[in-house]
């Protein structure tokens, strides 16, 4: 995988913040707000738990594409930038997910 289509991807998704909602899906979802980003997420959550159902790996890998990229807008509508969850799962890397789940505050 070319791990340079997340940076490029970063790239439009913050260009679609200044375009215009008739042209653009990116900037309706932003237009839309927080609300309407989340709705597209938990769709694209629920029709990535039924592909993983199916046998079809092109679907299951078609969904979970759809997951990240709304996941993505989520991201960068609050101002994150990806590198943050990558920079998450590192310090996670080696860690048990009993202790790292342990370790959240609330556990």
């Amino acid at each position: 995988m070319d791990t340079n289509v997340l940076e490029q991807l970063a790239q439009i998704l913050e260009q679609r913040k200044r375009a215009d909602p008739a042209q653009s899906y990116v900037a309706r979802l932003y237009a839309g707000g927080p609300d309407l980003i989340r709705k597209k997420i938990g769709e694209e959550a629920t029709e990535v738990v039924i592909a993983a159902g199916h046998p079809d790996d092109a679907a299951l890998i078609h969904e979970v594409a759809d997951l990240w990229f709304h996941t993505l807008v989520a991201l960068a509508a609050r101002g994150l930038d990806h590198g943050v969850v990558l920079a998450e799962l590192g310090r996670r890397f080696g860690v048990s997910g009993i202790e790292e789940k342990a370790s959240r505050p609330g556990q």
